[in-house]
């Protein structure tokens, strides 16, 4: 049986991807700040992703998985500097502790929730705190693909989940949060080796970095 890690599963995005591959038939492990808030079907465990007990007790827990996503972040609300470590260096963190506890099976992936909010494009200064979180998440997973994580056995890229329905994204936006899970476990179900560094929008398509 498959087994996942979905970083940040309490609501949303991530615990639609629980939902969608627990129903495929995957075991799920499941992390939440709540511990009421565990999506059916999955092994959830209590995870701030700033805390770093709670961390140690997650890959002390886990058994080795085929796939880790994170999807925990911060969107408003926080300082700038909580928001660079919880959506740039706390994604990083933990996977260096899988890896180094060999918590993530050779031939896995992991993906990083990224958005199109942290594109550069050339520009520099104009993306706000969170877009510069994520644009220097960015470059920390593009940084590390081709050698640290592809030494692990592990193809590591970025997802856009595009613009979604959620408390974050807002009532507005136009995606169904089913439509952008389904999407990116599609893409995600087609990922190799030489897709290590990419940064994928939710349909598949080359996202600018």
């Amino acid at each position: 049986m498959p087994t996942a890690l979905i970083v940040g599963a309490s609501r949303g995005i991530g615990a639609e991807l629980a939902g969608q591959y627990v129903a495929d038939g995957w075991a799920v492990h499941a992390t939440v700040r709540d511990p009421a808030a565990g999506p059916p079907g999955a092994t959830a465990h209590l995870l701030d992703v700033r805390d770093h007990d709670q961390l140690e007790a997650l890959v002390v827990a886990l058994e080795p998985v085929d796939l880790v996503i994170h999807n925990a972040g911060v969107y408003r609300g926080v300082p700038p500097g909580e928001m660079l470590e919880v959506n740039t260096e706390a994604p990083l963190r933990l996977m260096g502790a899988l890896l180094e506890a060999g918590r993530v099976r050779a031939g896995g992936v992991a993906a990083f929730m990224g958005s199109g909010m942290g594109s550069r494009r050339g520009r520099a200064g104009l993306l706000g705190p969170y877009g510069e979180s994520k644009a220097q998440l960015n470059d920390g997973v593009r940084a590390r693909a081709a050698g640290w994580l592809a030494g692990h056995g592990v193809v590591a890229v970025v997802l856009n989940p595009g613009w979604v329905r959620t408390d974050m994204g807002g009532p507005g936006a136009p995606l169904a949060v089913e439509d952008s899970v389904a999407g990116m476990r599609r893409v995600l179900a087609g990922i190799g080796p030489a897709d290590a560094g990419r940064f994928l929008t939710w349909d598949g398509r080359e996202q600018p970095w």
